[in-house]
């Protein structure tokens, strides 16, 4: 039997080493497999990669939910200023942010529904979230439809009175 080297155990020169995998430090994190490196001790752990709430799932949800409440705000000028001149100007400073916030719910919404949807290799970051990116969309659509129309009667009334 020949043997490699001179102070390690011996080995036989024909056969694979022993793989050994420590334990993970913090009991998360699991090997997936093991692929030993031909003629050394050492092999590539793949490691199980947990996924990932979206970011921009995230972020589509808070810009819909803060489309819908500057959309109520909207509401809440034009009402309140067309016997005195100013709603219309008021509501119509607030729907650009509102339109601006639920476009951006949208777009995102649209893009995490993506992420999530893309499926890469076995090893990659996969993500969650197809509620909150969906959630994120509606309301976007749900904002831009409120600050739209309140829009449009605070300019109907402002004319009306």
């Amino acid at each position: 039997m020949a043997v490699q080297g001179g102070g390690g155990p011996p080995y036989p020169v024909n056969q694979p080493r022993p793989v050994s995998v420590p334990p993970p430090p913090d009991g998360q994190q699991r090997a997936r497999r093991v692929d030993p490196i031909a003629g050394t001790a050492f092999g590539v752990v793949h490691l199980e990669v947990p996924p990932a709430t979206s970011g921009l799932a995230i972020g589509a949800l808070i810009a819909g939910i803060a489309s819908i409440l500057v959309s109520f705000v909207v509401v809440c000028f034009g009402l309140l200023g067309a016997e005195a001149g100013w709603g219309a100007w008021a509501a119509g400073a607030f729907t650009v942010l509102a339109v601006a916030a639920g476009g951006a719910g949208v777009a995102l919404g649209v893009l995490g529904r993506r992420q999530i949807r893309r499926v890469g290799l076995a090893s990659s970051m996969r993500f969650e979230g197809k509620g909150l990116a969906s959630a994120g969309l509606v309301c976007g659509i749900l904002g831009l439809a409120i600050a739209l129309i309140a829009f449009v009667a605070a300019l109907t009334l402002q004319v009306a009175v």
